[in-house]
């Protein structure tokens, strides 16, 4: 579509297919990828607004652990199952398996729970960075790059991005180091539904989660040879905010061995809200390394 903000609405509107067997079934779109595979973002922020699907209105999103079982085909539509674990006082569990030809390609535990009051503090946000306007987007970044890939991030994706201190499309810039961060927000405005919102994060939360890892090791996306994929993703969901409103994105990696790096990130709003902590390990391999 013509409009990525547009195309990241219609796959995140699932189909309520209305079959019941024990669990409760929907199907929702792959998005077009360059290389064919579905992006990791848009498979969990699906399962995700499934598991929602199922939760009554007064409950929300705060935590979901998800696993990538297989690569999933972007020219097929993917079918989710939701099992209805739990529904306690406060809490409820969904598990969400996400489907293409049979076969499991993510699954997913979501939990769920109504507001409460409770105590309330967060790690402050890192000041002294770069305002986001102040910075190139990816499409000015990847401006006039002939490459399927190159083209697709610079003006297929939905949210707008911006790298602190450089981004690591093809070289990476200065002290090679296990941390960076990133402004992201929608380029577009989205309806005032929050658990659109929530399920937007999830998507736009896998977009960079592993590049601190390869920017601690001079490892930029176009190195010949890279083979990355995700592996899991966890997200703890504590405040609301707008994802078509300017985000921080903060990540680091405390290590990497056996092929596999782990990335933990946490994301604040413009006005230095902790919105979101994030948690994912990768496969990340590299020749000669």
């Amino acid at each position: 579509m013509s409009d990525p903000v547009s195309g990241l609405l219609t796959a995140l509107d699932l189909t309520d297919t209305h079959a019941r067997t024990s669990e409760d079934i929907f199907t929702g779109p792959s998005q077009p990828q360059p290389l064919g595979r579905v992006f990791g973002g848009q498979v969990l922020a699906q399962s995700l607004v499934a598991a929602m699907r199922t939760i009554s209105k007064d409950r929300f999103v705060h935590s979901m652990h998800g696993y990538f079982l297989r690569p999933g085909d972007a020219e097929q539509p993917i079918t989710f199952s939701v099992d209805r674990i739990h529904d306690g006082r406060s809490f409820s569990t969904r598990r969400t398996q996400a489907y293409q030809n049979g076969l499991p390609i993510l699954s997913m535990i979501a939990s769920f729970q109504s507001d409460d009051e409770g105590l309330d503090h967060q790690f402050e946000m890192p000041t002294g960075l770069p305002e986001p306007e102040s910075l190139p987007s990816a499409a000015e970044t990847l401006a006039g790059v002939d490459h399927p890939i190159a083209e697709n991030w610079a003006s297929a994706r939905a949210f707008d991005m911006r790298h602190i201190p450089s981004p690591v499309y093809f070289t990476v810039e200065g002290e090679h180091v296990p941390h960076q961060a990133v402004w992201l927000k929608a380029k577009s405005a989205l309806p005032d539904d929050e658990n659109l919102h929530r399920a937007a994060l999830a998507y736009a939360s896998d977009y960079s989660i592993l590049e601190p890892i390869m920017r601690g090791h001079g490892v930029a996306w176009g190195t010949p040879g890279l083979k990355a994929a995700s592996l899991d993703h966890a997200m703890w969901f504590h405040r609301f905010g707008r994802v078509d409103e300017w985000m921080l994105y903060v990540q680091e990696s405390p290590t990497a061995v056996g092929g596999r790096g782990l990335s933990l990130g946490r994301i604040y709003s413009r006005d230095g809200v902790l919105l979101a902590s994030v948690a994912q390990e990768g496969m990340v391999r590299v020749p000669s390394r």
